[in-house]
């Protein structure tokens, strides 16, 4: 069996024509297209548009979704210097544990159009958009225009992609850079100019800014293609291979050296890290940790932590219905395509694609499946372009080749093995259209079924049984999506669709934590989530509201049955405050640098954007920071910096995986000297006033 083959000749003798066609020149060619394809541009509009519905439509709803980068995107639409370093308060206590690029575009949005949901989380949503855009343009330069609409397509319904792209973690601003630099190292293999190739290292080093080493898994991809295909001499190819990872450690390494050569007296602490070095979050907790599984500082069930580890991850009950519903169809297909394509031309830029896509797609792939570390379902956003373009890629190729009995038995294969994988995953979610699995499974048998047919039909007969095909693969992740879009997401494990049985997933190696099902992916719903989401999980105390996974919702609401964190208290979720607490707290606000102390991040993010006043996160994220030490701690109070510290929320008295425990010393320490008033939930200590 065999697919080189040459391509498919013409299966209709083209029309004649009386003379040169008259095309469209100027404003009008770049809307409406050539006028010998004029479906192409209403086609990508209609994408745009509909993929700008799916990821805006009630975007309000999810409130601050992630409050702990809600309250450093609110401190950085206050403080320049918050929004430099991505900082937690605009009195730059601590920085968020992440480099702060994504954090940059919704506090500049904050500061145009005021703080609420909307300003936050509409930026996101357009660089869904932007990044299904650019995804189609990538693909169509080398495979046509309906390669890229159905690459385009595939991306935009997986529902991993649509929870993110409506969500304010880093993830959409890295995803949309790193499909930037696929588009820019095509560029260059179709040219060779240099200025490409470098271009690709600064977009790679700036996806850096946004989410630190995961930007890097694709430069394996880009390399090797541009050393595979790029059009210069060996020797001028590594050369410009090595301008561009100086161009990367430049558009990357600038901040870094910049924050860490500032005295630390003249910045917040870098959260996350235990020496206040953002080079040690970086190699570290964000870094090999994530691989080798010792993040120092993290919390949670570490017995977990090769529970899931292992080829089949990505399609197990916590990730499968995220993200791996045409990612069969994808391996087949990238398979297939290299290949029909292996005895081309060095410089072949069909083949080169696939080596970008297929190299990104497997590299990131195999190293969520097997990675130690703290691994959560909506990593894999990443890998939705990547199942896009192969998926439109390979699809093409076959497509030009249907007529050959291989490649139509090829595109028969992915449609069958498509169309059950979709029937397994709707058989997960039991409550879930339960009508629609059925369907999927026959229409998708009959289309492959045509596609062999196709062989001896026409076109046309062919390009339904195409459509039919592509419909049946994309019902159930389409289902999905729109069960993501129809739904409110907060917390810090956002996962995307319904419920399935028997999901676990979230924490480190994939263990899930009690209390709620939108933690990690995958537990059954419960209205509100678990009552007292995780108390004292692995040593982590209650977070300060009655239902650890209410969630402040963006504006001082709780939500009941909003898709959260779920499970351990604040740690996970922001903190439910109430009318009484935000008017104490707001009292005489200006004579003070932080209105309150609380332990964990996400636990002082619902105090801070309640009130809108600086709100100190002691210990960082997971409560485990050496910031402040209790000694700092003392010295703020003394000073009179700091008004009240708020004992209700979320934190690791033991230190976490070798985390630091001076916010167990804190919290002793103000207990033993202060005088506790109980407001509702809410337990407050007046740092203004000592017992006698």
């Amino acid at each position: 069996m065999t697919l080189l083959l040459p391509e498919a000749p013409a299966e209709e003798p083209a029309a004649p024509v009386t003379g040169p066609p008259r095309d469209r020149t100027g404003t009008a060619r770049y809307l409406l297209g050539r006028t010998d394809a004029p479906w192409i541009r209403p086609s990508l509009y209609t994408l745009l548009v509909l993929t700008g519905v799916l990821y805006i439509w009630g975007l309000g709803e999810s409130g601050w979704a992630n409050a702990f980068y809600s309250a450093a995107v609110q401190a950085g639409s206050e403080s320049w210097k918050a929004f430099f370093f991505g900082s937690s308060d605009a009195s730059n206590s601590i920085t968020v544990d992440k480099t702060p690029a994504a954090l940059w575009i919704m506090a500049i949005s904050v500061r145009i159009f005021g703080l609420s949901s909307w300003s936050i989380l509409v930026p996101q949503a357009l660089l869904g958009v932007a990044t299904t855009g650019l995804l189609y343009a990538t693909v169509r330069r080398g495979f046509g225009p309906a390669a890229g609409l159905l690459a385009g397509l595939v991306s935009a319904l997986t529902p991993v992609a649509v929870l993110m792209f409506r969500f304010n973690n880093p993830d959409a601003l890295l995803v949309l850079l790193m499909v930037a630099g696929a588009y820019t190292i095509l560029r260059a293999v179709e040219s060779g100019a240099t200025r490409w190739v470098v271009l690709t290292g600064s977009l790679v080093g700036f996806a850096f800014l946004a989410k630190q080493l995961q930007a890097l898994l694709v430069v394996p991809a880009f390399g090797l293609a541009y050393l595979i295909a790029g059009p210069p001499k060996i020797l001028k190819r590594f050369v410009q291979l090595l301008l561009a990872l100086v161009a990367m450690i430049v558009s990357a390494g600038w901040y870094i050296v910049i924050v860490d050569l500032i005295p630390a007296s003249a910045r917040p602490f870098i959260g996350g890290s235990q020496n206040n070095s953002l080079l040690e979050l970086t190699l570290g907790y964000n870094g090999l940790g994530r691989l080798n599984g010792e993040e120092t500082g993290s919390v949670g069930n570490a017995a977990g932590r090769t529970s899931e580890i292992g080829w089949d991850r990505l399609f197990n009950s916590a990730q499968g219905g995220q993200i791996s519903w045409v990612l069969p169809a994808a391996l087949i297909l990238l398979a297939a395509g290299l290949v029909i394509t292996a005895r081309r031309a060095r410089t072949d830029r069909q083949r080169a694609g696939l080596v970008v896509w297929g190299t990104w797609l497997l590299v990131t792939g195999l190293i969520f499946s097997f990675m130690q570390g703290i691994f959560h379902a909506y990593y894999t956003v990443a890998l939705a372009p990547a199942i896009g373009a192969v998926t439109g890629m390979g699809a093409a190729l076959l497509w030009e080749r249907r007529r050959n009995i291989y490649a139509a038995a090829t595109l028969a294969a992915v449609i069958v093995v498509t169309a059950w994988w979709s029937f397994t995953l709707l058989g997960r979610t039991t409550e879930f259209v339960p009508w629609l699995r059925w369907p999927v499974l026959v229409v998708g048998l009959l289309a492959a079924v045509a596609v062999v047919v196709s062989v001896r039909v026409t076109a046309r007969l062919a390009l339904v049984g195409a459509t039919v095909a592509v419909v049946a693969g994309l019902a159930g992740p389409a289902a999905y999506a729109v069960e993501t879009a129809s739904q409110p997401h907060t917390g810090s494990i956002p996962t995307a669709g319904p419920a399935t049985s028997g999901g676990r997933g979230g924490m480190p190696g994939g263990a899930g934590m009690p209390g709620g099902r939108g933690n990690g992916g995958g537990g059954q719903r419960s209205p509100g989530g678990a009552q007292n989401g995780g108390a004292q999980n692995g040593g982590v105390q209650n977070g300060g509201g009655q239902n650890g996974t209410q969630n402040g919702g963006g504006l001082g609401r709780g939500n009941q049955g909003v898709r959260g964190g779920g499970g351990m208290g604040g740690l996970l979720n922001a903190s439910t405050v109430s009318d009484e607490v935000k008017a104490l707290l707001e009292q005489d606000a200006d004579r003070y640098t932080w209105v309150a102390a609380a332990v964990g991040s996400q636990n002082a993010s619902g105090y801070q954007l309640a009130t809108e006043e600086p709100v100190m996160a002691v210990g960082g994220f997971n409560g485990t920071d050496p910031s402040p030490t209790l000694a700092q701690f003392q010295q703020y109070v003394a000073e009179g910096k700091i008004h009240y510290f708020i004992g209700s929320g979320g934190f690791a008295r033991n230190g976490g995986n070798g985390g630091s425990n001076e916010s167990g010393r804190i919290s002793e320490w103000v207990t033993a000297n202060y005088t506790a008033k109980t407001m509702g939930n809410t337990t407050l200590y007046d740092l203004t006033a000592p017992r006698s």
